[in-house]
């Protein structure tokens, strides 16, 4: 069994035996979880324990796995991994749209679950969940990156428009930074995929991006309808400008 770690996953899905599967397999690597049987459950754990990750089913009694993710979006940028029987490219979008950062169909493998779990806690750590020094440090100029009024700060991962704190998901600071510390190179589909979600791009993937790119562009954008920052190459990808 591995050493106990200080992840915290809270598990959301009505049927107790996938709850059970999925708690006996995150314990046995060390994670700590917590199970709540439907939506509203869910919500008001949230707001009394730090969550690293949230496992969520789509199809459950009271609120469904998408409004149940809109609502935590309210309460934390915590990671949000979907994990529904549901396989359809529409349902996926209505997932990332709701603000979930990846999709994983049931039946699951139990090492690909393990391997989304890992890759999800790992970006937020990196790009959203480092703790806050107890003074503040120096920033460098080179860690600052300024264009159209917005401004990111690499060291501190922090992103604000016109001075005002923006709330992004790790998967679209990852997005953002990614774009703006190469302003004017386009990069494909495939290379966003890959460099982000660090995994193997696949043809559904354009999707995937294209929603996060959507939600991206909400949050940073003044008019998202006529983007100045991220802007779509059509049959290239995407650049930020």
């Amino acid at each position: 069994m591995s050493v106990q770690n200080t992840f915290h996953i809270l598990v959301v899905d009505d049927n107790p035996e996938i709850r059970e599967i999925i708690r006996i397999l995150l314990s046995s690597e060390g994670y700590q979880v917590t199970e709540a049987a439907d939506g509203g459950t869910a919500l008001r754990q949230l707001p009394q324990t730090s969550f690293d990750l949230v496992i969520l089913d789509i199809m459950m009694p009271g609120l469904n796995g998408y409004q149940t993710c809109l609502e935590i979006r309210k309460i934390t940028n915590a990671p949000i991994l979907f994990l529904s029987a549901r396989t359809k490219d529409s349902d996926k979008m209505l997932g990332f749209s709701s603000g979930g950062d990846d999709y994983l169909a049931k039946p699951f493998s139990c090492s690909e679950l393990l391997g989304r779990v890992k890759a999800l806690i790992r970006r937020y750590h990196i790009y959203q969940g480092k703790p806050q020094e107890t003074a503040p440090l120096q920033t460098a100029p080179s860690s600052l990156i300024r264009c159209h009024g917005l401004e990111i700060n690499t060291m501190t991962d922090e992103v604000r428009r016109d001075g005002k704190l923006l709330e992004l998901t790790d998967t679209e600071y990852a997005l953002l930074k990614l774009l703006a510390t190469h302003r004017r190179q386009i990069f494909s589909a495939e290379h966003l995929y890959e460099s982000v979600w660090n995994e193997p791009y696949y043809y559904g993937a354009n999707n995937t991006i294209m929603v996060h790119i959507r939600n991206l562009r909400r949050k940073i954008e003044k008019d998202p309808k006529n983007p100045e920052l991220i802007k779509t190459i059509w049959g290239k990808g995407y650049r930020c400008d």
